[in-house]
């Protein structure tokens, strides 16, 4: 003989909804086929409602399962529960136009100047009622997403670890800049006259370090800096009339009136990517601001 289960000190939403479905079907055989089930598993969990709520909650009328007054009332109940659970499960809505939100962006100075005017000029044409903050990322962005400063990185910050989710933007590359009455303006660089030259170093700060300087260590070599600098903002005019070459990405270099480019030996290969963290990343609001950021930066 079974036994019915003993109360439990709690229900499930599982349970609940066998017992709305029952209810509406009138049929525990409709229902275990609605939920794809056997019908030894509606009566199992009936039988566990029976017991918590210490009553029948259907009787056999007429052919069919026939709610008592109290899985009615019970259900009248529950029912707004599982609505409003049901509109929770749903995807949240955006409308761009109508929004106020606010997105906070982490970068450095590269993406200020490239990608960001392209990004916010974007986000505006689409939401002109948004809020938009653009803060440093330096050289450990993730942490502002991981205390909840940003919502999403831009840079070269691509994160493998659990709990961050990335998307690739472009690959870029480091190249030499430098006065047009350099002695080696315009003249092939070998790793041997690329070391002997007065260097500009631009020394982000922390634990950052560029990739062409990695690609350089790999080799076995070291970069004697003659001036090091915290960011490129300014290097136009440190360059200019000067024998000082600066190594910095291509894209960022050629945006500096009066510099020569110059192929650098140690070209740096690096992806810049947008990264948010798993918190963010059902978000409506924030699902459309990564989608702008991609078709911008990559179109």
């Amino acid at each position: 003989m079974s036994q019915t289960p003993s109360p439990s000190g709690r229900i499930d939403i599982a349970a609940l909804e066998t017992l709305r479905l029952v209810h509406a079907l009138g049929s525990f055989t409709a229902a275990a086929e609605k939920l794809d089930v056997n019908q030894s598993a509606v009566s199992y969990t009936i039988a566990k409602l029976r017991s918590y709520f210490q009553d029948p909650l259907f009787v056999r009328e007429g052919g069919q399962q026939v709610a008592t007054e109290r899985c009615e009332h019970i259900l009248q109940q529950v029912t707004e529960i599982l609505q409003k659970l049901d509109d929770v499960a749903q995807p949240e809505k955006f409308d761009p136009a109508q929004s106020r939100s606010k997105v906070t962006i982490a970068c450095n100075y590269y993406e200020r100047i490239l990608m960001i005017p392209k990004i916010v000029s974007e986000l505006r044409r689409q939401a002109p009622g948004l809020e938009v903050e653009v803060v440093n990322a330096l050289g450990d962005g993730h942490l502002r997403l991981l205390r909840r400063e940003a919502d999403v990185l831009i840079g070269p910050f691509a994160r493998s670890q659990s709990g961050f989710h990335s998307r690739r933007l472009y690959t870029e590359h480091y190249a030499c800049f430098m006065d047009p009455g350099h002695p080696m303006a315009g003249r092939a660089l070998d790793v041997e006259r690329y070391l002997q030259l007065n260097h500009l170093y631009i020394n982000y700060g922390g634990s950052w370090k560029s990739a062409y300087v990695t690609e350089l260590e790999a080799a076995g070599h070291t970069l004697r800096p003659t001036i090091a600098v915290p960011s490129p903002a300014g290097l136009a005019s440190l360059l200019s009339g000067s024998n000082l070459v600066a190594t910095m990405p291509i894209r960022l270099g050629k945006t500096m009136d009066g510099l020569v480019l110059n192929p650098c030996p140690f070209q740096g290969h690096f992806d810049l990517s947008v990264v948010w963290t798993a918190h963010k990343n059902a978000s409506a609001v924030h699902r459309w601001l990564r989608e702008v950021i991609v078709e911008t930066c990559r179109g």
